[in-house]
């Protein structure tokens, strides 16, 4: 007999006795459940083998036996839709329950945190999206640019445990040096295996630095080249005497040379680093610690993240502590985000290539004018505070005076990623500020991918989108000013090629100090950027585990974390 044929037998005889320890017996029984005398036997010692039911037999012919509910209908519901929680299975215990979302909130919260099976460490996180794609060569947003980092390895890597100093360390590469300035030489760990169990060469290299050399931030590596076994060769255009520290982003980590071929690649990428992914759907995405990684070996066996979309309880965070609770608790582990929610104009081909447009929303949509039409209590929710330039501490926007010309043209298309809980929220106070001056809002709702990559670019007049640099290194932003020539699609080439030469010289120049300050203040000040909010993000203490410390991705290291067990 199936489980659910049972659960529905003991449905009709809870609701036929009315849920009451009663006197009965077995052909009283079979007439309410419609079957023989023999197979009610059976049923009764399923039941009773569960802890369902109590069944004691009378002795003696004429005699009735006494049937004991131990469960309740709804906690036999219950108990199958845990089961079916812990199981990943959240759309049938959606089911299972009614469709009650109220009590499956309360079945996962149960589930969240840590906790140990058959030996091994597993953690279980809720989110609020899928993952769709978490491979290094595509348009990532902050949360899967943490996880390419658990599942890829790259030839050196940032070392976060320094805080504020980050360095770079090796990774596949245990240590280089510079030939000349043009001409740098890696040397590689040996035996080093993808997660499919094949050996790491020269080849797989190759094939990652043929793409990555098309991204504008790396176009300066002319060649590749491996003289002897272990060792690579870059040849550079120009002098460049940070080149290992540019190898550590997050695009220039190494995949298979046959990635292009290999089947659903992008939701299940095979790299080098401490974790594989096992699962990746609409409900779970799970993560297990690879056995041959050449590193440390990850001290969480198993990370769980848990995709609570349908839930109203979920903007959530990665978080351990009150893991579903609505309110803000910035603790000692959450960090200013490296990066803001901003306003990027489309001062090519959209409305702010007119002077009169750009000054008009540059008077109209800065930071505190767009909080003014915040309701205040999500402020709080959110986690955001106004932001004057790119990254927090920065103060790069000027406010202009309120008494501007107000255009003529009564239509504006401003574009955002979809799945995002706070750009609908900001584009409806957008859409407020201008329809004080009688100017309609038109909203786009893209994939990240498609606006990084400028889809429909000739609609757009505004994109309002988020940068996240995940590190507090000055040179971090170079990355997100060359992501897939976003910006550059949209700034006058004269002030894009300007902030290029800065960069050329301080990438030739031993000493030189990065200029961050100059790229944030042009891209503000010109109006190419308008900057709206910072705001908090990372992981809530939890005292169950040890390492968990927050990293600017507003996650945390999965292979550095471990159970500490409660003293009594």
């Amino acid at each position: 007999m199936s489980g659910q044929r049972l659960k529905l037998q003991f449905q009709r005889l809870y609701n036929h006795f009315g849920g009451n320890s009663i006197e009965t017996n077995l052909q009283d029984i079979s007439e309410v459940l419609f079957c023989t005398r023999r197979n009610v036997r059976m049923v009764i010692n399923k039941m009773v083998e569960k802890g369902w039911v109590d069944w004691q037999p009378a002795v003696g012919r004429g005699k009735q036996s006494r049937l004991i509910f131990n469960n309740t209908d709804s906690e036999l519901q219950l108990n199958h839709a845990r089961k079916l929680v812990a199981e990943g299975k959240l759309e049938p215990a959606l089911v299972a329950l009614d469709h009650n979302a109220e009590k499956l909130v309360q079945l996962i919260q149960e589930q969240l945190g840590i906790s140990h099976h058959q030996g091994k460490q597993i953690v279980r996180l809720p989110y609020y999206r899928s993952f769709e794609n978490i491979t290094p060569l595509k348009p990532l947003r902050r949360s899967e640019q943490h996880l390419v980092r658990q599942i890829f390895s790259g030839l050196t890597q940032l070392n976060e445990e320094k805080g504020e100093q980050e360095t770079v360390i090796g990774d596949i590469a245990h240590s280089w040096e510079a030939i000349t300035p043009r001409h740098w030489r890696f040397y590689l760990r040996p035996a080093i295996r993808f997660h499919d169990g094949r050996l790491l060469d020269s080849n797989d290299i190759f094939a990652t630095f043929s793409e990555v050399k098309q991204l504008a931030l790396f176009a300066h590596i002319d060649k590749v080249s491996s003289p002897f076994i272990n060792i690579i060769d870059f040849y550079l255009t120009q002098d460049d005497f940070r080149f290992p520290d540019l190898l550590a982003n997050t695009c220039a980590m190494i995949q298979p040379a046959n990635h292009a071929s290999l089947p659903n690649y992008e939701k299940f990428p095979i790299g080098t680093g401490p974790y594989k992914v096992a699962v990746n759907d609409k409900q779970r995405f799970k993560l297990e610690a690879f056995e041959h990684y050449f590193g440390f070996r990850a001290l969480s066996d198993v990370v769980e993240v848990w995709i609570l979309n349908h839930f109203a309880a979920c903007y959530l965070q990665p978080t351990l502590g009150d893991k579903l609770e609505q309110h803000v608790h910035i603790s000692s582990r959450l960090s200013m985000d490296q990066g803001c929610t901003f306003l990027l104009l489309n001062r090519i081909s959209g409305l702010a290539q007119d002077p009169q447009w750009l000054r008009y929303f540059q008077s109209r949509l800065y930071s505190l004018n767009v909080m003014r039409e915040m309701d205040l209590t999500q402020v709080g929710d959110f986690k955001l505070f106004n932001a004057y330039g790119l990254l927090p501490g920065w103060i790069h926007t000027q406010q202009l005076p309120e008494a501007v010309v107000i255009p003529h043209k009564r239509v504006v298309t401003l574009a955002y990623q979809h799945e995002h809980p706070i750009y609908p929220y900001v584009a409806s106070l957008i859409e407020k500020i201008l329809m004080k001056d009688g100017i309609r809002l038109n909203i786009m709702e893209l994939s990240y991918e498609d606006i990084v990559l400028g889809k429909h670019a000739e609609k757009i007049d505004i994109w309002l989108n988020g940068m996240s640099l995940g590190s507090n290194r000055s040179d971090a932003i170079l990355a997100w000013l060359h992501n897939f020539n976003h910006i550059k699609r949209v700034m006058p080439n004269a002030e894009f090629k300007q902030l290029q030469q800065v960069i050329s010289e301080w990438r030739s120049t031993v000493t030189a100090k990065f200029p961050s300050d100059i790229i944030g203040e042009t891209l503000s000040q010109t109006g190419q950027i308008i900057p709206l909010f910072h705001n908090w993000l990372g992981v809530d203490d939890n005292v169950q585990l040890q390492g968990m410390e927050s990293n600017l991705l507003g996650w945390f290291d999965f292979k550095s974390v471990w159970s500490k067990p409660q003293s009594s």
